[in-house]
């Protein structure tokens, strides 16, 4: 993961890239971790980062399911609102019987999924807004699949910044000295790369 995003030659190349660059971000903010750290929540909030690449697997996931549904809406969900909301919960927390290697092996194939959309999805086409939770606009009928892709670009962003203090408060790594002790680089004069303690 290089610290920006790569030069972009346009409009799909640019959602692509910026796609890509905030899914590696995961990798990076997870790297060196063991299980029980990944599943730890040491700041004021109840988020970890197994729980937030956990999550992001699957608001990818939900958000990538009406894209390859487009114009129509995919497949109803029929349980009942409190179920999956419960589910929606659920995806925050790492569990006991969960690795950090196998969430990550699930985000992974999921990413892979998002960026094979990004490149290949008509990005004008409609997704029909959802009227089956009470978050969703009332006044909108459908966004673009390119609105979709900024949401989910946003998303990801969001949630990585989430665990950028969630992995601080940890063992007090931070994202540059992550991506160069992931990509073995030699120390700078201005970056150490991370190592485990």
């Amino acid at each position: 993961m290089p610290a920006l995003a790569p030069p972009v030659t346009g409009e799909r190349n640019a959602l692509r890239e910026f796609l890509a660059y905030h899914q590696s971000a995961y990798l990076a903010v997870s790297y060196g971790l063991t299980d029980e750290q990944a599943r730890s929540a040491p700041s004021a909030s109840a988020l970890s980062v197994g729980g937030l690449i956990k999550h992001v697997t699957g608001m990818q996931r939900i958000w990538m399911a009406r894209v390859a549904a487009a114009p129509d809406a995919p497949p109803k969900d029929t349980r009942p609102f409190e179920d999956r909301s419960a589910q929606h919960a659920d995806e925050f927390v790492m569990h006991p019987d969960e690795t950090l290697a196998g969430i990550l092996d699930a985000f992974a194939a999921q990413n892979a999924e998002s960026l094979r959309l990004a490149e290949s999805a008509d990005l004008d086409a409609t997704v029909p807004v959802p009227r089956d939770a009470p978050w969703f606009p009332k006044d909108v009928d459908a966004w673009s699949v390119r609105w979709v892709f900024l949401h989910v670009i946003n998303k990801l962003a969001r949630h990585a910044g989430h665990a950028d203090i969630v992995r601080e408060s940890i063992d007090g790594a931070t994202m540059y000295e992550l991506i160069a002790g992931q990509e073995n680089r030699q120390p700078e004069p201005w970056l150490t790369p991370w190592q485990p303690r």
